[in-house]
């Protein structure tokens, strides 16, 4: 395989990660919406990139899908649903944001190192590519549990998701079938979510967290 087509799908791979910092420094919700957006439409492009590397056609229907539902559908919807509940507001992170990026870095750092001792006989761009995976998905549940807003919390599920479709691809793809399976249960998972955000904002008018822990202490 040459050389050029290892470096672009690598920096593929590395943009993913370069976006999920941006998404776990940025601390207003409708810009992080459109960064999850963005993170899905580099996901879709190193996608396709990776099924014409690897002459693997059906992965383009795994690209298209992230770039249809998840870089497209998805976001829109977020944005519609915060307009609808009135939370342009800022996110209020559980630590400050220079802790929140050396905890990332941290990941990162651990994710490149573990991945690449314990897959040092594998392809090249299998072993760096599921390294930068792992490093997407450790900053998708440092964004989930640093964030107090359901919805941010929810961009982060998202990302985390995005790094194990990354991670099958690097591994010689995924089953179509079951990318297709997963793509619909992220689908069903976020209309749930919706509803239950439009039922917790009409319930106790918030959906940080925190102030649902606190209502749930006065009922005690």
């Amino acid at each position: 395989m040459m050389l050029p087509l290892l470096d672009t799908a690598h920096m593929l791979a590395g943009g993913l990660v370069l976006v999920s910092f941006m998404m776990l420094y940025q601390d207003r919700l409708s810009a992080l919406i459109n960064l999850l957006a963005l993170h899905a439409l580099v996901l879709s492009l190193a996608v396709a990139w990776q099924a014409w590397i690897q002459n693997a056609p059906e992965l383009i229907i795994t690209a298209a899908t992230a770039l249809g539902f998840k870089a497209i559908a998805i976001p829109v919807a977020l944005q519609r649903m915060i307009k609808r509940l009135g939370i342009h507001r800022e996110i209020e992170p559980v630590v400050g944001i220079s802790a929140t990026m050396l905890a990332g870095i941290g990941l990162v750092a651990l994710a490149l190192v573990v991945m690449l001792r314990t897959t040092a006989s594998a392809a090249p761009l299998a072993r760096e590519d599921i390294a930068l995976a792992l490093s997407v998905i450790l900053l998708g549940m440092l964004i989930m549990v640093t964030r107090r807003n359901a919805v941010s919390q929810v961009a982060g599920f998202m990302s985390l998701e995005n790094g194990l479709v990354l991670a099958a691809t690097g591994a010689q793809g995924m089953p179509l079938v079951v990318e297709i399976s997963v793509a619909f249960s992220i689908l069903i998972a976020f209309i749930v979510i919706g509803i239950f955000l439009f039922r917790i904002r009409e319930r106790f008018d918030t959906v940080e967290v925190q102030a649902l822990d606190q209502f749930r202490g006065e009922r005690r």
